[in-house]
């Protein structure tokens, strides 16, 4: 008896409603417009059956570059079959995704392991780039969600990669190219650019309050009542479902805040204001403390980079 013929999987193109964006929208050598920038997307991304999405072409690494002058961007909650690293040249980054809030400042990377549920928000003026790679490719990756720090090696290849064809030769120099940067990619280091969130409904509604209000500095007494639960209870679940106490958790959060503000260009002295500390002073050590560096330098180290030299 013959065999059954085995069906192909089905795809859908890339659904544009997927993503918000309130601005103009450009992709690396692609035309202008939001609407003709989703259909340039979609020739390399289509949709799996489970709404994943997946690379159109079989190729261990694919690349796309997207900057906006004005506006923003949001997208749903959504998964990936191949993994993905987004790369921030300028601009403001936001993901939630591992149960953390992930923020990606200039000059920095966040890697989304393939199938993880992630969700992204972004602020113009934009410009990034994302790799989408086979994880069959980079089986040495890590398997949870991070932010990183990428050599100036694997930027330039990036850039190069982002304006190649997606059907590039798999025998060629683009696939060359592909292999050095699998091998940069390698190398990279992880940052503290992570905030882990908890799921508890009440610990949410404290997440949404402390960062409308960071400069509030209230006790951990008053943020329990104000939520509805004990302080002891508050202590407890936030122990529990994020492994911070509430004041190392509200230092991270600060932290987060911080490189988010700085990202703005805001000043050191007004952010300090902003995030309730007495003076920039006070502000300036828990920086350092956390990160080793002080907000001036930190910024100064992401915009001084051969990556904006193009």
């Amino acid at each position: 008896m013959a065999a059954k013929r085995r069906k192909s999987k089905a795809t859908r193109p890339v659904d544009p409603t997927s993503w918000t964006f309130s601005g103009d929208v450009r992709v690396a050598n692609g035309p202008p417009g939001a609407v003709a920038s989703l259909e340039s997307l979609g020739v390399r991304f289509t949709l799996d059956a489970r709404g994943r999405l997946k690379t159109a072409v079989e190729r261990p690494v694919n690349a796309i570059g997207l900057s906006m002058a004005s506006g923003g961007l949001e997208s749903e909650p959504h998964a990936h079959r191949e993994s993905q690293l987004m790369y921030l040249v300028r601009g403001e980054m936001i993901c939630e995704a591992s149960n953390a809030l992930w923020i990606v400042p200039p000059q920095s990377a966040l890697w989304i392991p393939g199938g993880v549920t992630h969700r992204i928000r972004g602020r113009a003026p934009l410009e990034g780039y994302s790799v989408f790679l086979n994880p069959r490719s980079a089986p040495n990756l890590p398997k949870d969600c991070c932010a990183v720090s990428v050599t100036p090696l694997f930027r330039e290849l990036l850039l190069r990669l982002a304006t190649r064809p997606a059907l590039y030769d798999l025998k060629g120099p683009d696939a060359r190219l592909v292999t050095v940067l699998l091998d940069e990619l390698a190398t990279v280091s992880i940052e503290k650019h992570r905030l882990p969130m908890p799921s508890d409904p009440r610990l949410r509604r404290l997440v949404d309050a402390m960062a409308a209000e960071p400069a509030i500095g209230v006790t951990t007494k008053t943020w329990a009542k104000r939520i509805g639960v004990s302080e002891r209870t508050l202590n407890r679940v936030l122990v529990e479902e994020t492994g911070l106490s509430f004041g190392r958790w509200r230092q991270q959060l600060h932290i987060i805040l911080a490189i988010q503000k700085l990202s703005r260009d805001a000043t050191v002295q007004n952010v300090a204001l902003e995030l309730g500390y007495e003076n920039a002073s006070s502000f300036v050590t828990m920086f350092r403390k956390a990160l080793g560096t002080s907000p001036a330098q930190y910024m100064a180290n992401r915009l001084a980079t051969p990556a904006g030299k193009r």
